[in-house]
């Protein structure tokens, strides 16, 4: 009842909320984190557009590149719980949900809260934990609560997982399965500094950690008012159609053996919200959908073994080559003049 009080307040509170009150916090949140993250304002985005979208975030690279990084500067910069799990191969689905214990004095068993419970929750290295451990975390992400010993406990809102993971090329990974990567809306890398940010990095961070200088910019309370009033941003039934026809494609295309699921046909349409939003718009745009569809597609589908030829340097390349094509190839919806 607490959290649908708390889902009504924020909705009430985002009918007054302005396209310039939304864009003067959300510019707050990018410039808090971009103090941390040099020179990657894509990531950046991607990070907050999961937030506001209610979806979560994987992000993959090889180690050293600042993954970590993102997430914590995000979490610093928004004033809600924050908890970090480091998956390692020995971590227990309960670290992850909690776990009953036995109360000598009352005699009977009590749930103790695991690492989960917070509003933004830092999965480190996800992909080094077994499979068992990696899929504790499935009905969290989908509905927003865990079931231990047949009872439902929610967690609270919002909610998002910022997981990092290594190629899987690098030792000691284990490989997300198909369930695992759908849950998450985007997957993006973060990639190597260009030349002038390392070098600001190396001049800046010798003595100072830049974590310590972040202050919250946003409460929990205002990121729910925000996720309200990004779910009111409008899309047109032509726009719907085009993200359909888009998953659709994936889904017949030859070089493609597993395509987008209709979960990532909705989660593209959220998160096309939301970068509207962050445009100034209340309105969706075929660019915007255009331009999320690497990062919202490209970690559900699985490309088949002739994919990509010799152009393609990994799989990655590989799934954002046909993607290119797919979007190059289905027809974009024009608005008609009057």
């Amino acid at each position: 009842m607490a959290e649908t009080a708390t889902t009504d307040a924020a909705t009430g509170a985002a009918a007054e909320l302005t396209a310039e009150g939304f864009a003067r916090v959300t510019d707050s949140i990018l410039a808090s984190i971009g103090r941390v993250i040099d020179g990657k304002p894509d990531a950046v985005r991607a990070a907050l557009v999961c937030l506001l979208a209610e979806g979560h975030l994987l992000i993959e690279d090889v180690p050293g590149v600042g993954k970590t990084m993102l997430a914590r500067a995000m979490a610093a910069s928004v004033d809600a719980t924050v908890r970090r799990i480091q998956f390692t191969p020995d971590l227990l689905p309960g670290d992850v949900t909690g776990v009953s214990v036995f109360n000598p004095v009352d005699r009977e068993f009590e749930f103790k809260p695991g690492a989960i419970f917070a509003h933004i929750v830092i999965a480190d290295e996800i992909n080094r934990s077994s499979p068992k451990t990696q899929s504790a975390l499935l009905e969290a992400m989908e509905e927003g609560q865990v079931t231990v010993d047949g009872r439902t406990h929610l967690l609270p809102e919002p909610f998002l997982v910022v997981a990092t993971q290594n190629p899987l090329e690098m030792e000691g990974t284990y490989a997300l399965p198909e369930a695992q990567r759908d849950r998450f809306m985007m997957r993006i890398s973060m990639g190597y500094p260009d030349p002038r940010s390392e070098a600001l990095m190396l001049r800046q961070r010798d003595t100072v950690n830049p974590l310590d200088a972040i202050a919250p910019v946003a409460t929990s309370a205002k990121i729910a008012q925000l996720i309200a009033w990004a779910r009111a941003v409008h899309v047109a039934p032509a726009i719907e159609d085009y993200a359909v026809a888009l998953a659709g494609a994936t889904r017949t295309h030859a070089e493609l053996r597993l395509g987008a699921s209709p979960r990532a046909t909705l989660q593209l349409v959220r998160a096309a919200k939301v970068w509207a939003a962050l445009d100034g718009r209340g309105f969706v745009i075929p660019d915007d959908i255009t331009a999320l569809l690497v990062p919202v597609f490209s970690h559900r589908l699985i490309p088949t073994r002739s994919a990509g030829g010799a152009r393609a340097r990994t799989t990655a390349d590989a799934i954002a080559s046909i993607l290119e094509r797919i979007a190059a190839g289905v027809r974009v919806p024009i608005a008609a003049h009057r």
